[in-house]
């Protein structure tokens, strides 16, 4: 190794005893992080079908942020609507797994936000000279994620987009999943569906042809790690954790790898005001 790279190293690793030195006491005695994840919401997170390796942007960031912590990830599969609970009582660590920060959410938690998102209608091909404009969808039935934020969303869009114009009023469905939603649209049970616009490229370029994207993504939002709120230390220590990345270039590697660079962050975001 030559003296560059040999001081590079060094340097490297001097920081990542530093962010080590600032983790609670309990995590630097466990070496690990146990981190709540359901993986099945790719790209973000989700299970190769042949090897059954658990894989995506999520998985790489927080395996990339322990790692520059000094520690191990420990992933615990947990369903969504039991994350945040499943925080608060102790049972894991954090949150890493496409989690929305929204303000309803931020009485338990804390969010270091690291990539923009967005609520984005699609529906399969057949229906392409049907729904040409998102309220091309005002009347149709629309599945969606019962777990998530969209529903909300999306009885506010149709609200303010079908109702308020003589329209008749989207019916919202709620699924079990992505997954289920995506299936219920391809047997036609309903018009259309409701995925994160992070996602889409990923499943139009799994599935050729199957699905197309109707407008932009009609909300604005931060997806996070959530910290219980009570506990900032191990926030604080990502937050470092985090800035290392995006200074070092690891953070854009991450998105660039999985075809996400439009959703990166310029800096460091706390429950959704960007850090001075």
């Amino acid at each position: 190794m030559n003296k560059t790279l040999l001081t590079l190293a060094m340097a490297l690793a001097a920081s990542g005893t530093a962010l080590a030195a600032e983790l609670p006491d309990n995590i630097k005695a466990a070496g690990k992080v146990v981190v709540a994840n359901t993986p099945n919401y790719p790209p973000m997170e989700y299970r190769d079908p042949a090897t059954n390796e658990l894989m995506g942007l999520d998985i790489d960031l927080g395996t990339a942020l322990a790692k520059q912590l000094g520690i191990e990830v420990e992933w615990s599969d947990i369903g969504f609507e039991q994350m945040i609970s499943s925080l608060t009582t102790g049972r894991v660590d954090l949150i890493e797994s496409g989690m929305s920060d929204l303000p309803k959410r931020r009485d338990a938690l804390d969010f270091l936000d690291y990539m923009k998102s967005g609520a984005q209608f699609y529906s399969t091909t057949a229906h392409k000279d049907e729904f040409k404009q998102p309220t091309d969808l005002c009347g149709k039935t629309i599945g969606m994620s019962r777990r998530t934020s969209f529903p909300d969303e999306t009885a506010k869009w149709s609200a303010a987009n079908c109702e308020a114009k003589g329209l008749p009023a989207i019916k919202v469905v709620g699924t079990e999943g992505s997954a289920d939603a995506r299936t219920q649209l391809k047997q036609g049970r309903v018009d259309a569906a409701v995925q994160g616009s992070e996602t889409l490229p990923y499943l139009m370029s799994v599935d050729k042809g199957a699905f197309f994207t109707i407008g932009e993504p009609y909300t604005a939002v931060y997806q996070g790690i959530g910290f219980d709120k009570t506990k900032p230390e191990l926030r604080d220590a990502y937050i470092d954790g985090l800035k290392a990345l995006m200074e070092n270039g690891e953070y854009k590697k991450i998105f660039t790898k999985w075809g996400l660079e439009g959703a990166m962050l310029d800096g460091i975001y706390i429950n959704g005001e960007a850090r001075k």
